[in-house]
């Protein structure tokens, strides 16, 4: 279920107080962050988070195709292995 247009979306209030003062700064440093619920929002164009999962931060340049999604979606929380040659080799002996 989406969350309510009267609400407005989720943005945790350090993340915004971050987002200001990198952008007063002018500094390009990673703005480190645990809240992958978190929208994101027109003022973090140019801004790069470290976005935490589980095991080590992610670094997210935000862009202005990502304003709406979450930080969550950019830093997947899980690693694929790749099919093995040899667990295909299995497979394929088994149809014959």
């Amino acid at each position: 279920m989406a969350r309510s247009v009267k609400k407005g979306p989720f943005v945790a209030g350090y993340l915004l107080q971050k987002a200001d003062k990198a952008r007063t700064s002018g500094r390009n440093e990673v703005i480190k962050t645990w809240s992958r619920a978190s929208t994101i929002l027109p003022q973090f164009i140019g801004l790069t988070f470290g976005v935490y999962n589980g095991q080590k931060f992610i670094p997210v340049l935000v862009t202005d195709n990502m304003i709406g999604h979450k930080f969550g979606e950019f830093a997947p929380t899980r690693q694929f292995s790749q099919h093995t040659a040899a667990g295909a080799d299995k497979t394929a002996n088994k149809s014959e």
